[in-house]
């Protein structure tokens, strides 16, 4: 009797949990077409976390419905990461959930305000009114006989998921095509799991091991700037202003290198292209680690762009106008090498532009930094002003000076872009005069991170390619402009090349 009381609840639930799977996107196969180790370890999580409610409440269709109200919520993440990011939430996700909390702005928009009002006050309700339909199983079992069932129910299932855990079928990192052919919860599993064992890279052939001698006097300042959803948007639409970004294109005109660039990101997950130029690995190079490399990086220190240049003699610092915690880069950067991190709390709330500090209040502390300057300096900048959400903002009084003709209607997120992406193309010329002006030669490093959230605007005209748009350039180069498109991973070589601070024979 005592046993169906837990038995009957516990596979109705596993049962919808399978189910539930079947309203993801990208959908997963039904669970007789995957491999039958995925159906084991879903079973196995299911009954852990089942055990775990249990043991929390008490009552065990109470622990069912909260589990299942959990993965709908899980669903319903998915169905918002995907249609915004085109990518399902994936295991190392998890955390954003506390980063929704500390930073709701980022996170909530795209999942919906009132969809989170909806499900907040629903879980409530549903909480209290458990809790007293459900009669508790203390009831009916003595505390000593209670606790023997979750543990038994708990250890037979961490039990099974340590069976056919390594029995997992091998994992492509392509997070749609995993999700597909597993289903959510061995997704989650084998996601997670791969990131727990594997925890050291291949970094041999690394271009950052040593740096040329050269003479302080020599080394030329460096700005490199991951300009925030930063790419040429104007081959969207033929009515988009070529004034827009005027700098830019003066700036690819007299660049030692431009071109398109190839990085790991689509709308947001700055840090994977972040990451890229720091140490110069591949996605397949970093594998698990790819989704968020800085939960690798808080741990363990890798040959990188900016503690070579250290090495070589410059003084590093980062500038990013934001909370230096976000993505734990205030643990991070110190190990990458970086002597300084300018963070939000060295700009004002007068210095915004839109909903955060504004590119040419950052150009600002360039300048003041360059000009003081009594040793060579490599700034790395992490802009903010154009981040989205792009939708809570209103389109500036003359967003019209952006176009030729007058804005379609339904282009509302690109008028806000179009207005930001001005300023950063105004915050190019303000560090190419700071460079110019300076006694010493100096080198200026330009790209994006990724491209925007515009999921109306790429309705009407169509999406892009994913790429977004770099240059390199230097106040003493005379030479034409070499196009070349390359990946992030191979932007801080091309970098370092045009700044003199290469090994002899090294190729880009």
């Amino acid at each position: 009797m005592i046993i169906s009381l837990v038995l009957s609840p516990l596979l109705v639930g596993l049962a919808v949990s399978f189910l539930l799977e079947q309203t993801l996107t990208p959908k997963p196969r039904p669970v007789w077409k995957r491999p039958f180790v995925s159906a084991l370890i879903h079973s196995g999580l299911w009954g852990l976390g089942f055990a775990v409610l249990l043991l929390i409440l008490q009552r065990p269709w109470f622990a069912v419905v909260n589990l299942l109200a959990f993965q709908l919520l899980l669903v319903l993440v998915n169905h918002a990461k995907f249609a915004s990011l085109r990518e399902p939430f994936i295991c190392q996700d998890f955390e954003y959930f506390t980063d929704a909390i500390k930073h709701p702005r980022l996170y909530l928009p795209f999942f919906g305000i009132a969809r989170t009002v909806a499900a907040t006050l629903g879980f409530s309700g549903a909480f209290a009114i458990g809790l007293v339909l459900e009669p508790s199983l203390l009831d009916a079992l003595p505390l000593w006989g209670f606790l023997g069932l979750v543990a038994v129910l708990g250890l037979a299932s961490l039990q099974l998921l340590r069976w056919v855990g390594p029995r997992l079928p091998a994992l492509s990192y392509q997070p749609a095509e995993d999700l597909t052919a597993l289903g959510q919860w061995a997704f989650f599993y084998g996601y997670g799991r791969m990131e727990h064992l594997n925890r050291e890279l291949d970094c041999q052939a690394s271009p950052f091991r040593q740096p040329p001698p050269i003479a302080p006097e020599r080394l030329a300042h460096i700005v490199t700037v991951q300009s925030e959803s930063f790419f040429d948007p104007r081959g969207l639409s033929a009515t988009i202003k070529r004034s827009v970004l005027a700098h830019f294109d003066a700036s690819q005109a007299s660049a030692c290198q431009y071109g398109r660039l190839q990085v790991p990101a689509w709308g947001a997950n700055t840090v994977r292209t972040e990451s890229g130029f720091f140490t110069g690995l591949t996605p397949a190079q970093w594998g698990i680690h790819q989704f968020n490399p800085y939960r690798l990086l808080v741990d363990y220190s890798l040959p990188n762009v900016v503690a070579y240049l250290k090495q070589a003699g410059y003084r590093t610092l980062c500038i990013h106008p934001y909370h230096a915690s976000f993505y734990q880069r205030d643990q991070v950067f110190p190990r990458l090498g970086f002597d300084e991190f300018i963070d939000l709390a060295s700009f004002s709330e007068a210095q915004k532009c839109g909903q955060f500090t504004g590119d040419l209040a950052v150009a600002d502390t360039i300048q003041t930094l360059l000009s003081t300057a009594e040793q060579p300096l490599f700034i790395f900048v992490i802009t903010m002003e154009n981040h989205g959400p792009l939708h809570l903002e209103q389109p500036p009084a003359d967003a019209a000076a952006y176009y030729d003709t007058a804005p379609e209607t339904g282009c509302n997120d690109l008028s806000v872009y179009l207005y930001h992406l001005h300023n950063a193309d105004l915050m190019i010329k303000q560090l190419k005069d700071s460079l110019a002006a300076n006694p010493r030669p100096g080198l200026l490093c330009w790209y994006g991170d990724h491209v925007p959230i515009m999921a109306s605007v790429y309705q009407r005209f169509g999406e892009p390619d994913g790429r977004t748009d770099y240059f390199l350039w230097h106040t003493e180069n005379t030479a034409a402009p070499r196009q070349q498109d390359l990946p992030i991973d191979k932007l801080a070589e091309a970098m370092l090349d045009y700044a003199g601070l290469r090994v002899a024979g090294e190729a880009v």
